[in-house]
């Protein structure tokens, strides 16, 4: 019999259909959770979290028309509540570490086998987290890290994205001499001496085109 865990209510955020089937056939065997709605890109995850604050939202980590940290962090500010679980096809390491250091409540490659999936969604609706077996191997694997803080990886990632100094300090509320310091910093950490090498890195770690992948 599946453990009963009571009146949950899921939503289902995912541009493939197929990945979104295949979470719910993973909520349904957990018991009493209801899925009250499925989101195919970022912006209507937002809107249906906004209006039906599910216990849970399992989150496509590269959504169409807002990126799935985007939608985390909207998330977090209309639905605090919400459990989060993300759900990704990247396996770069850098990309992982990000969503870890924003505190997800749950973090799963999208070739982790259903039976584990659905263990950490419990472990997840139970109020804890969990971090797949394979994110976590990925991890410990590639143990040397680049020493970029938080908000540095943000403007490389916009800086690789083909934003210029002055839209970077819009989206982000600075100013474009601290953008500039920012990417004064990395290349010092990073040892590369042109945006073309910064680029060279995002794309290594994960950071490029997020929204064309799985």
């Amino acid at each position: 019999m599946p453990q009963s865990f009571g009146p949950y209510h899921a939503v289902i955020a995912d541009d493939h259909a197929v990945v979104r089937n295949g979470l719910r056939a993973v909520l349904e065997k957990i018991g009493d959770i209801e899925v009250v709605g499925e989101a195919e890109n970022g912006l209507e995850a937002i809107s249906m979290t906004k209006e039906l604050r599910p216990t849970l939202l399992t989150l496509d980590a590269a959504m169409p028309l807002a990126k799935g940290m985007e939608v985390f962090g909207e998330v977090r500010r209309w639905s605090p509540e919400t459990r989060v679980i993300a759900v990704t096809g990247f396996t770069a390491k850098g990309h992982l570490a990000d969503w870890i250091a924003a505190e997800v409540d749950g973090l799963f490659l999208k070739s982790c086998s259903p039976d584990e999936m659905k263990k950490g969604f419990e472990v997840v609706l139970n109020g804890g987290s969990y971090i797949s077996k394979q994110a976590l191997s990925i991890l410990g694997e590639h143990s040397e890290t680049s020493g970029l803080t938080a908000r540095e990886r943000q403007v490389l990632h916009l800086i690789a994205e083909g934003f210029s100094n002055a839209e970077i300090a819009s989206r982000l509320s600075v100013s474009a001499k601290t953008v500039d310091n920012h990417r004064t910093r990395m290349m010092a950490k990073l040892d590369v001496h042109s945006i073309a090498q910064l680029i060279a890195y995002a794309l290594k770690e994960g950071l490029l085109d997020q929204s064309r992948q799985l």
